[in-house]
């Protein structure tokens, strides 16, 4: 199952990027309007995922410093958001690529942000959950792109998937 999670920590940096270098193309008032997107904006959207990163790496691993809301404002600037999201994504790949079968097998216990209740979860379907909620909110980065006539990136796994095994990635 490694293996799997060390694709999804790949896939997540490399389509951060790519949404990253078309975010940089928006002006300002296009990347700071309200969008109707779940956390309004571009710059919202980008904070939210950096945000909730930070708080999963946390649970995951106890260290790191996590906001204490799923709104926060990481960054208020588009480059110093840029650089703390690729930091991120390395310390995501990093700390993928020591786990071991035996970890991954293993439960973690968190307190939600919103609530002062503790969960115990499995693992891996907290992983899964982490990686498919990134996809999600890129989801949403990318209807506004679109939504402002912008040539949105592609973000499908699958285009990852092809650079890996051209040795583009």
């Amino acid at each position: 199952m490694k293996k799997h999670y060390v694709t999804f920590a790949g896939y997540n940096a490399w389509a951060n990027r790519r949404l990253y270098d078309a975010a940089a193309r928006l002006d300002d008032t296009d990347y700071r309007t309200d969008r109707g997107a779940f956390f309004k904006s571009m710059h919202g959207t980008l904070n939210h995922l950096l945000a909730t990163d930070r708080i999963w790496m946390k649970r995951f691993t106890g260290e790191g410093d996590a906001p204490e809301r799923l709104d926060a404002t990481v960054h208020e600037g588009f480059a110093d958001l840029r650089v703390a999201r690729e930091a991120e994504d390395r310390r995501i790949i990093a700390w993928i690529d020591g786990l071991d079968e035996a970890r991954l097998a293993g439960v973690i216990r968190y307190r939600r942000v919103s609530t002062p209740d503790e969960f115990v979860q499995e693992l891996m379907p907290a992983l899964d959950h982490w990686f498919n909620h990134q996809t999600h909110h890129r989801g949403h980065a990318h209807m506004i792109l679109t939504s402002l006539g912008k040539v949105a990136p592609e973000l499908d796994l699958l285009f990852y998937q092809r650079e890996v095994a051209a040795g583009r990635a």
